[in-house]
């Protein structure tokens, strides 16, 4: 089975051989340390243990501020293995049915939830009503009413609700958001982000509708939708888009297969988007001004992202995303920490409300008016 993930590991693992068109001459970097203090550290329950959970959990062992130390899961059989693996005692090990007993364990601070999109909203309600912290995997749900639910739901019980956006602590995107600010493109003017790679088992939950509430759209081309927004450094006002669909056996009704995109920003900025599940290769962000421009490709792999602007290569060194993501999450949860591009319910919500200005763009075939 092909997923999203083995064509994100596939395709940053070839990225230094990326043929480039020009050749560029030094750039001085800009030099990122780590800014997380030392201090608790997040004891994180774990829910939903399929590959990618693995992966959060793995780069978990370099963090200094955040640790496994329970699980979620309906498979009794995978228990076993991560209790073997990461030292998780009986007592911090739930089910589906019987999580909401995590009220009363001191053992779990978080649980990050790494479910089918659709049942994001119904166990963040239960996590946040039993009073832990909630870090859930984008899409945060299906559809912005329930985002916001899930947002009221953790004011409501005085919790954090933070969503997996690892891109926003990656240095290469953080240098260019930083050289975008101090006027090193001058006006911008346009942003490219394509994203995509052709899905194989056409029985996943990822295509089907129920489970994933969507297509690529919800799955990958939320990438470019929250690039968009990191990377020009607004919020859109109008949405307009195309669908087309080439395999409605494999892409049943409500299930995307290919949308391109355009978002229009309050200056004048347009964003040309696309998403798919078509077809590979499809991972990059361009983002030029008057005076020049930043390219990324990988622009959201799991890494080393590849990045340059007019002046050269950037190319920052690569540390494990979801490691320096759970760190920073702590961070936010413990030290109060501002990130300087959110990873708050809100930011997530945001790319909801897109996502549903999308569909009706592509139904209507209207300019859809946002308001984030």
């Amino acid at each position: 089975m092909k997923s999203r993930r083995d064509f994100i590991q596939k395709l940053t693992l070839g990225a230094g051989i990326l043929p480039l068109a020009f050749s560029f001459t030094p750039y001085k970097k800009h030099q990122y340390i780590s800014d997380v203090q030392d201090g608790p550290v997040l004891k994180v329950a774990i829910m939903g243990l399929g590959s990618y959970g693995n992966r959060v959990a793995e780069a978990m062992k370099d963090s200094k501020r955040a640790k496994v130390t329970g699980v979620i899961s309906g498979t009794p059989s995978k228990i076993k293995e991560w209790q073997s693996k990461y030292n998780i005692p009986d007592k911090n090990c739930y089910n589906y049915k019987n999580f909401d007993a995590i009220k009363n364990n001191p053992d779990i601070d978080a649980v990050y939830i790494i479910t089918p999109n659709a049942l994001h909203h119904s166990q963040c309600l239960r996590v946040a009503a039993a009073g832990k912290h909630v870090i859930c995997e984008k899409p945060m749900s299906i559809n912005a009413k329930e985002g916001q639910e899930m947002v009221d739901a953790c004011k409501k019980a005085g919790v954090h609700l933070l969503i997996g956006y690892r891109m926003h602590f990656e240095a290469n995107t953080l240098e260019v958001i930083r050289l975008r600010n101090e006027g090193e493109f001058g006006t911008v003017k346009f942003f490219q982000g394509l994203a995509g790679f052709k899905i194989g088992d056409p029985n996943q939950w990822r295509l089907n509708k129920e489970l994933a509430g969507g297509g690529a759209m919800m799955d990958i081309g939320i990438y470019a939708i929250n690039g968009s927004r990191y990377m020009v450094g607004e919020e859109p006002i109008w949405v307009t888009a195309q669908e087309v669909k080439t395999d409605p056996v494999k892409f049943k009704e409500g299930v995307d297969e290919t949308i391109t995109f355009q978002l229009g920003f309050p200056s004048g900025v347009v964003a040309s988007c696309l998403s798919t599940y078509a077809f590979s290769y499809l991972d990059k962000f361009f983002l030029v001004g008057d005076k020049g421009f930043a390219e990324m490709q990988p622009s959201t792999g799991y890494g080393p992202i590849k990045s340059w602007t007019h002046k050269g290569r950037l190319d920052l060194p690569h540390v494990t995303h979801q490691t320096v993501q759970m760190d920073q999450m702590a961070a936010i949860i413990f030290d109060g920490k501002k990130p300087k591009v959110p990873v708050d319910g809100e930011e997530g919500l945001k790319d909801m409300k897109i996502i549903d200005a999308i569909f009706e763009a592509v139904k209507t075939g209207d300019k859809v008016a946002l308001k984030l």
